[in-house]
């Protein structure tokens, strides 16, 4: 993928991973809007150069407004960004975990729908262009204490197959990014070993301008999880993850 002359829109890059994948498609040369829900952030964002909508991915009026605002200031949209993602713990031993899972499967899964839904017939009637769908780690190598995350990103991966699949032939591609634990989306709560947000975007940035560009772009420190069932490593490492249900309120292990 040639990085320095796209118009790209990052939906849910007002922070974490994808506010740092903003700047640096911004820094290689492409022109980039950012969509997400915190008007404080999008403020910020504007006045480092970027243009900036409000979206609210569990909401279609939000992201139909959103998607008809963004090609009326950027008509020649070629690549989206689809980030917007929750990330909850859950007591699977507790029925109130229901909501939590409702929650994550709307934004992460579902969002990501809507959003591809959305900009899906702008794409093909360009002939060409491209979506970035984000997975984790996590949907591969289950994290116990986060079942319903794990749920909805092993479905945005079953989607983005499906997808790619159906949109063949019409010049759109379709591109995985599989993030392992990056600190600053969070997970250096649970996880210490969470990799440098600096190094994952350097990496993935890297793996983005690759020739043709790889259907699932995995920065090294994921490849433990996308391949532990084929490498024979799954079922030890899902119960030394299990370890960490000792964080759950009320659990010892």
């Amino acid at each position: 993928m040639d990085l320095s002359n796209r118009t790209v829109l990052v939906v849910g890059g007002t922070s974490g991973i994808g506010r740092e994948l903003a700047r640096r498609f911004a820094a290689a040369g492409s022109t980039v809007a950012v969509g997400g829900r915190s008007p404080r952030a999008l403020s910020e964002l504007a006045g480092e150069g970027f243009g900036t909508f409000g979206i609210d991915v569990t909401d279609g009026a939000s992201v139909a407004a959103a998607r008809d605002a963004v090609l009326d200031r950027y008509p020649g949209l070629d690549t989206v960004v689809t980030m917007s993602g929750v990330m909850l713990m859950e007591d699977l031993r507790d029925p109130a975990h229901f909501e939590a899972a409702r929650t994550m499967i709307d934004t992460n899964l579902l969002g990501t729908v809507r959003v591809v839904d959305a900009f899906t017939p702008h794409l093909v009637g360009r002939g060409a262009g491209t979506f970035v769908t984000v997975t984790s780690g996590i949907a591969f190598l289950p994290f116990p204490p986060m079942p319903g995350y794990a749920a909805s990103k092993a479905g945005v991966h079953a989607y983005s197959e499906a997808l790619r699949a159906q949109l063949d032939g019409t010049g759109v591609d379709v591109v995985e990014l599989v993030p392992p634990a990056v600190a600053a989306a969070g997970q250096e709560r649970v996880n210490p070993h969470a990799l440098p947000l600096d190094d994952f975007a350097t990496e993935v940035m890297q793996l983005l301008a690759e020739n043709p560009t790889p259907h699932e772009v995995l920065v090294r420190g994921v490849l433990m999880h996308r391949w532990a069932e084929r490498d024979g490593t799954y079922d030890d490492l899902v119960a030394q993850r299990s370890q960490a249900l000792a964080m759950l309120p009320g659990r010892d292990g």
